[in-house]
C-alpha cells in the first residue's frame, strides 16, 4: 500500500538513507553536516532545541529502530425543511460568515495511486542539507499506536476544561516561539518569512479555538415518542459520564503548510479527547517535531500525541491496518485520499480527506478591478500557487478580460522572487525538482493548445526550483491545466460570456473545494454562490480560511470539514443518534463575503 502525500507534485527522488546512529547530542553531529548557509540560518533559531531531530513516541524521542535517517533539506534542491444555516460572528470587520447546509449530489469513484520513494529534507531556496530525521516505518509506527492506545483512556477522561487548560498553554508557547517556527517553515518548506509567520499565526488559531471548543460540546434532549421513552443525544463526556471522542487518530499531513495543517487535526482530536499519532511530510518534519516539542513542555502528557515519519507507505499501512486506530485525517493529493478511504474500509474508520482541488475565480465585469486584482492575486500566488484552495483557473467576462488582464499581469510583474530570509520576498522556490516539471509539462500544454504567454512562462534565472510568476492568456477548459491543479505560480486566464457560462465551467471538474466570485451585485454574489459545487466560496475576497469557518470540499476534494464547531464533530461518537450526522446527507458550504467597507 503504496502512500504519496500530495502525490501529483512528488515523484520519485533520488534518496540517500543513511545509517547514522543518534546519540543525545546528535546537534553537533549534525552541525558539522550542514554546509555554511543552512548552519547560520539554523543557528538563528533563538530556541536552538527546538531543532529536534528523532521521532516522537509515548513522549520520548526516539531514533529509527534500524538508526536509519532521511535527510531534511531547503526546497531548492536538485530534485429538508428543519436544515438551517449558520452565521458565525466575523474575524473581521469587514467580512461576514455565512455557513450554508446543502443536499450531496455527488458520488465517489476510486483509482490507484503510484508508491513514493524516500526522501531527504533540504532546503529548497539552497539545496542545503538541513538536519538528518529517523526514517521510521512499520515497528515504530506499532508502537507510536500503542502508546497513544493505551494512553486514551485516561486523557478521554479529564474533563473538557482540563484538556482545555493544557491545549491553551500549547497555543501560548507556539505564540512565544512563533519566530522560531516560522524559521523552521521557511527553511524546510520556502516560502517568504513573512508568510510562514503568518501560517504560524494560522496554525495556533486552531489550538486557541479547539482549547475554547473543548468546553462547548452539548448533546441534545428529543421529545420522545412515547410516554415511558426519554431519548438523550450524548457527543462527548470529557470526564463525565458520557463520553464518546472516537477513540486513537492517525493523521497524515502535507508538507505545504508544515504546521497549520497538523494543527487544524490535532487540536479538535486533543480538544475532544482523542489521542494521536501524526505523519508530517518526508519534505517538512522539522516544524512538526518543534511543535510536538512545545506541546511536551505545555505539560500534554506523553502518548498523548505522537510522531512518526519515513517509510509513507510503511506507516501508512500500519495505521490502516491497526484495529486501535480509530479514524484517519489526510490532507493531500486525491489519489492517494482515494487510496486511503479504501483501506479504511478494512476495519471501517472514520474518515476525513481534504484533496485536490481546482479553484475557479470568477471576475464579473461589475466587479472593481482593484479588488479583484488583489484578491486573485492573493489567491492565486499564496504560497507560490502551492495550495489546495489556489486559483487554479481565473474566468473573466469579456467586457473587462484586456482591462483586467493588463492590470492583473502588472501586479504579478512586481511579485519579487527569492529565497523565503531574504526582506521583500514575495515568492519562494517551489517544493521540488518534480513540481517544477509539473508546471513546465502544464504551461508547454496551454501554449501548445493556442494559449498566450503574457508573463513569466519558464524557470527562473535563480536556478534551482525558482518558476517565474507566470499569467497565461486565451486559456481554455480543455488544456490540462483547467482539469488539474498546477501547484505552482501559474495563472490561466479564460474569458466567459454570461453568468451561465462561468457557472458551467466553473463546475466542470471533479474537484469541489474553493470557488472565488468577484462582482459588486448582491443578487449575483447569491446566486452563483449557491449555484457553485464548492464547499468554501469567497465574494470579493482571496484569502477565505479562519479557523471559525468550516474548510472542506464536495464532490472528489474530500470529505468532512476542518475547523469550526463543526470540525469538533469529526472526532465525536454521538450516542443514540435518532438524527444521524449533518454529514451524511448535506453539504456544509461556507460562504465568506469580503471587503465590506464604506464605498
Amino acid at each position: 500500500m503504496a502512500l504519496r502525500l500530495r502525490s501529483r507534485y512528488l515523484f520519485t527522488s533520488l534518496h540517500r538513507v543513511s545509517s547514522i546512529h543518534h546519540h543525545h547530542h546528535h546537534h553537533h553531529q549534525l552541525l558539522r553536516q550542514m554546509s555554511m548557509e543552512a548552519k547560520t540560518s539554523v543557528a538563528r533559531l533563538s530556541d536552538s532545541s527546538l531543532l529536534k531531530t528523532q521521532g516522537l513516541i509515548g513522549g520520548k524521542w526516539t531514533n529509527a529502530y534500524d538508526g536509519k535517517t532521511i535527510e531534511v533539506q531547503n526546497p531548492a534542491t536538485e530534485e429538508a425543511k428543519r436544515v438551517y444555516g449558520d452565521i458565525i460572528p466575523a474575524t473581521l470587520a469587514d467580512r461576514r460568515i455565512f455557513v450554508l447546509k446543502q443536499l450531496d449530489r455527488n458520488s465517489v469513484s476510486v483509482r490507484k495511486a503510484t508508491p513514493l520513494s524516500i526522501k531527504e529534507v533540504q532546503n529548497p531556496a539552497t539545496g542545503d542539507v538541513i538536519a538528518n530525521v529517523p526514517c521510521m516505518g512499520m515497528k515504530e509506527t506499532a508502537d507510536a499506536i500503542s502508546s497513544a492506545y493505551s494512553t486514551f483512556s485516561s486523557w478521554s477522561k479529564l474533563t473538557a476544561s482540563e484538556r482545555s487548560k493544557l491545549l491553551r498553554k500549547w497555543y501560548d508557547l507556539i505564540i512565544a516561539h512563533k519566530e522560531d517556527l516560522a524559521l523552521l517553515i521557511t527553511l524546510e518548506q520556502g516560502k517568504p518569512l513573512k508568510e510562514a509567520l503568518g501560517e504560524v499565526m494560522y496554525g495556533a488559531s486552531f489550538i486557541e479555538y479547539f482549547a475554547e471548543e473543548a468546553k462547548r460540546v452539548y448533546g441534545d434532549i428529543i421529545p420522545a415518542t412515547l410516554a415511558d421513552r426519554r431519548i438523550f443525544v450524548l457527543k462527548q463526556e470529557g470526564g463525565s459520564y458520557c463520553s464518546q471522542p472516537v477513540g486513537v487518530v492517525g493523521a497524515i499531513s502535507p508538507w505545504n503548510f508544515p504546521l497549520a495543517m497538523i494543527t487544524r487535526k490535532v487540536g479538535p482530536a486533543l480538544a475532544s479527547g482523542c489521542t494521536a499519532i501524526v505523519k508530517p511530510s518526508e519534505f517538512t518534519p522539522l516544524t512538526a517535531l518543534a511543535a510536538a516539542e512545545l506541546a511536551l513542555r505545555a505539560g500534554i502528557p506523553p502518548g498523548v500525541l505522537n510522531v512518526v515519519m519515513g517509510n509513507a507507505s510503511e506507516i501508512g499501512d500500519a495505521l490502516l491496518s491497526s484495529t486501535q486506530v480509530r479514524k484517519l485525517t489526510f490532507t493531500g493529493s486525491t489519489a492517494v485520499g482515494k487510496k486511503l478511504m479504501a483501506g479504511c474500509a478494512g476495519t471501517v474508520k472514520k474518515v476525513s480527506l481534504e484533496l485536490g482541488g481546482n479553484a475557479p475565480c470568477i471576475v464579473f465585469d461589475d466587479a472593481e478591478i482593484d479588488v479583484a486584482v488583489k484578491g486573485s492575486l492573493a489567491a492565486k500566488f499564496r504560497n507560490s500557487g502551492q495550495t489546495c484552495v489556489c486559483a487554479n483557473r481565473i474566468l473573466v467576462q469579456e467586457g473587462i478580460y484586456n482591462e483586467f488582464a493588463n492590470a492583473f499581469s502588472k501586479a504579478v510583474q512586481n511579485l519579487q522572487v527569492g529565497n523565503g530570509l531574504v526582506e521583500g520576498v514575495m515568492q519562494g522556490p517551489l517544493i521540488n525538482e518534480a513540481a517544477i516539471q509539473k508546471v513546465e509539462k502544464f504551461v508547454q500544454d496551454a501554449t501548445s493548445k493556442g494559449a498566450q504567454i503574457l508573463l513569466g512562462g519558464k524557470r527562473h534565472s535563480l536556478g534551482m526550483t525558482f518558476y517565474e510568476p507566470t499569467v497565461l492568456s486565451d486559456v481554455n477548459n480543455e488544456m490540462l491545466i483547467s482539469r488539474e491543479e498546477v501547484f505552482g505560480p501559474v495563472a490561466p486566464l479564460l474569458r466567459f460570456k454570461t453568468e451561465e457560462d462561468a457557472i458551467r465551467i466553473a463546475n466542470d471538474t471533479n474537484a469541489g473545494l474553493a470557488a472565488y466570485i468577484f462582482t459588486k451585485s448582491i443578487p449575483r454574489s447569491w446566486r452563483v454562490s449557491e449555484a457553485l459545487e464548492y464547499g468554501l466560496v469567497g465574494v470579493n475576497e482571496g484569502l477565505i480560511s479562519t479557523e471559525v469557518a468550516p474548510f472542506g470540499g464536495v464532490k472528489q476534494s474530500g470529505l468532512g470539514r476542518e475547523g469550526s464547531k463543526y470540525g469538533m464533530d469529526e472526532f465525536l461518537e454521538k450516542e443514540m443518534d435518532s438524527i444521524g450526522r449533518a454529514f451524511c446527507v448535506l453539504q456544509l458550504k461556507y460562504i465568506c463575503l469580503g471587503n465590506m467597507k464604506n464605498e
